[in-house]
This record gives C-alpha cells, structure tokens and sequence, in this order.
C-alpha cells in the first residue's frame, strides 16, 4: 500500500532523519520524504472535531486533496503537556507498507555502526532528588485522592563523536524487533528517536486497539532468573495494582464510543530485550454517531467526546463501516493515561509539576501517524531520546503508588534506560 504525495512514484534510497520521517510497527511502516506542510498548533481539546487543533488538520488535509493527493497522511510527535506546540508533518512524499522495518535498518550496518566513548553525563534530577520526589509521592498518597503518580528523569550524555540518528535508528529497530520505532525531526534541530513498547491506540475503520502497559522488571541474565522475575511480576500485588489503575481508565474512556469493547480481566506478560512488562490488549468496535457535543470532563478529569451514544443509535449503525471519530481523537482522548501521567488525571498531574524539575517536552506524549480517511497508530513516547550532533537526551520514568520504593524506582529508571544505551553502545559504558 502506498501513498504518493508528490508527482515522484518512488522514495530516495537515502533515509535522512534531518529531513524525513519514520514510524513503523507490526501494522505498517510509514516513511515520509520532505517536508511539505508542519502543524505546530498544541492539541489541546484534540478529542474534539471542532477544536482549533482538528480544524487545522482537517484544513491541511483538505489543501494536500486539493493538489490530487487521494489520501494524505501525517506523522510526526504531540508532547506531553498539549498545552505546548504539535510537532506534526505531511511530507512531500509517503510510503506505507505492511511491517517492514528493513526500509532503514537494511540501509546501514546496525551490528557495525560506529562506537562512542563518553565525555560527560548528567541525570536531571540527580539520585538523591529523584528518590526524594519518589517519598514525596508517596506521602501525598496518605493526605490527597492521588494514587499513582509517574516521575521521570533525563540523562544528559556528551559522547566523543557526532551521533547518526540513522544508525542509532538501525540499532534500535535490529535490537528491538517487536517494537514500535520511530524517528521525527524537531523544531530546535535534534531527532527524536525511539522504540516504545507501548500502544496507546490504533484505529482502522472502526476497529480499534489500545495495548497498554503498567508494572515493569528487569530482564535477567539467566533463563531461570528471567522466568521468576516475569512471575514474581505477574503475581505483584503493587504492580497489579498500578496496572488496573490504567486499565480501568482507559476502559472507561472507551467504552462510550463503542458498542463492543473487549478488556481482558487480568494482564499478560510482554518483554523487550531489556524489561517485562505487564499488558492488556483492549479491543473494540466503535460506535457511527450521528451528532457530536462538545467535550466534557469525566469524573477522573479526563476529557470526554460526549458523543450521542444510546442504545437505538447502537442499533441503527451496526452494520455501518464508517466510525465518526478519528484515531487522533481517540489517541487525544486518551492522552496522558494514567501510565504515564497517573490517576487521577488531574492531582498526578499537579505533583509531576511539582516534584520533576524539567519540562518533559516529547517524552510520554505520542508518536504515530493518521490519514484523512481517519485510521492511524499512535505509540507512547517511551523508551526513546533525542540527539543533536554529539548531545544525547534520554527520558526514563516509573509509576509511583503507596508501595513504592525509592531505591527501587529509581532502578527502575535505570534499567528501562537500556533500551536506548544498547542502541548507542553504552549499556557498559554509563553509570545512570
């Protein structure tokens, strides 16, 4: 399947990350070749149609038709905070195949890229804060309704050459099949980079999935030490507690929108190389609604498309193929969900102002793609960093409920920084 958004029937070899645009999973890969339009406007009220951020879209669209393009699709990054501006692109040209993640990875050498040598790093916040904001947390749990709060930190690493966002994305794709990988040029120059394992939602015609993920391990050297930790997660009371938090808001989110959604009563386990992962694959049908209100708040303070969803306009639109709201709705409707912000929405966030000293930006926003015609994936901005000649920005972050610990989430950071210190070569080489 592709989709050409310019005269020229086919790609340049050459995948730039200064320039071109990268998302791919086991749905599609999606590659963008130049810029052609960029959507800055913060999506705030995104969920809504008739809000400022889904009328520019729909404008942006509407001129990409107009030049004879059939179905333009735009990819790029929203951040964390909405409030703040989109990071959004149509490019000139657009390639969508089935998973084939090869369209960078076979391009360059991932084993043989080249090897760093670290001149300098820095955590934001440093050891001490960070456990100190983790106590914090958990005090407010015995004094407010707050009950799961998620706290980040960045480490700021200084290597000795020039890092290629290509080969860093190579590596990243070779070391992490399974993921959903991802590479978006930003406003101040740098690349985000990425391989999140975690869907927030995807949406083909009314078909939609939500896959996410709360309560996480380390993975073990040994194959008997690596299947007793996945269990002792498994049967975690801590971790199934912070995980049904999630589950149960993003159920809620959903299911007025669809007249069959499937939530799994208990979670499975994922892994990537370097973490196991609690998860739940959320599976729905969505609803074809005639009218649609304005959003409201839901009781969690999370935004709510308040469509007209009774059980006669169930009825009527069963058999229709056509799903009134869009993936980036849904996907804006959901963000932040509680695994990376907390719950409730509104006090989580309030202590991650509070207690983080930095402005998170893109990290544990999303990431993905959407058509005109409405379908689309959308990851959370995971395990993912940004890179600017030989800077380095990486993000971590864990869940902070009344169990919690501090020397324990702050090795929790550390171990789900791994995933992007492999992709550099580092994993030995920096002490977190």
């Amino acid at each position: 399947m592709q989709h050409a958004q310019s005269e020229n029937q086919s790609l340049n070899p050459v995948f730039s990350p200064d320039s071109d645009l990268f998302f791919s999973s086991a749905y599609r890969t999606v590659r963008g070749r130049g810029i052609s339009q960029r959507i800055t406007t913060p999506a705030i009220n995104g969920e809504h149609p008739h809000s400022e951020f889904q009328q520019v879209i729909s404008q942006q669209f509407a001129e990409a038709k107009a030049r004879g393009i059939e179905n333009p699709i735009l990819i790029g990054s929203i951040p964390f905070d909405v409030s703040e501006p989109s990071c959004l692109y149509i490019p000139e040209q657009v390639e969508v195949t089935e998973h084939n993640p090869v369209m960078v990875s076979g391009q360059s050498d991932a084993a043989g890229a080249k090897s760093f040598h670290v001149l300098s790093t820095r955590s934001e916040p440093e050891e001490s804060v960070f456990k100190h904001a983790v106590a914090q947390a958990v005090e407010k749990f015995h004094h407010t309704r707050l009950e799961k709060a998620v706290l980040s930190r960045v480490l700021n690493i200084e290597l000795s050459d020039t890092v290629s966002a290509h080969d860093i994305l190579a590596r990243l794709i070779s070391q992490n099949p399974q993921g959903f990988h991802f590479s978006v040029p930003q406003p101040d120059q740098s690349v985000l980079l990425g391989a999140s394992p975690e869907l927030l939602i995807r949406q083909e015609g009314n078909r939609i999935l939500s896959n996410p993920l709360a309560g996480s391990a380390k993975r073990q050297a040994s194959k008997d030490a690596d299947e007793q930790i996945s269990q002792a997660l498994l049967h975690s009371q801590k971790d199934l507690y912070e995980h049904r938090l999630v589950i149960d808001e993003i159920a809620q989110q959903l299911a007025p929108y669809c007249r069959e959604l499937d939530v799994p009563a208990g979670p499975s386990l994922i892994h990537t190389p370097a973490m196991w992962h609690l998860s739940t694959r959320i599976e729905g049908q969505l609803n074809v609604c005639e009218n649609q209100e304005p959003a409201t708040q839901s009781a969690s303070g999370h935004a709510s498309l308040n469509a007209n969803n009774n059980s006669s306009n169930k009825a009527s639109n069963k058999d229709s193929n056509k799903a009134s709201f869009n993936v980036l709705q849904l996907a804006c409707l959901l963000h932040p969900t509680p695994a990376v912000c907390g719950f409730p929405f509104n006090l989580s966030r309030d202590a991650i102002k509070e207690l983080e000293p930095y402005e998170r930006g893109m990290f544990t926003g999303m990431v993905g793609w959407c058509d005109s015609q409405g379908n689309g994936e959308w990851a959370v901005t995971i395990r993912c960093g940004k890179v600017f000649n030989n800077s380095v920005r990486l993000f971590a972050g864990a869940g902070i409920v009344n169990a919690s610990c501090p020397q324990a989430e702050w090795a929790e950071t550390e171990a789900k920084l791994g995933t992007m210190l492999n992709a550099f070569g580092l994993g030995e080489q920096v002490v977190a």
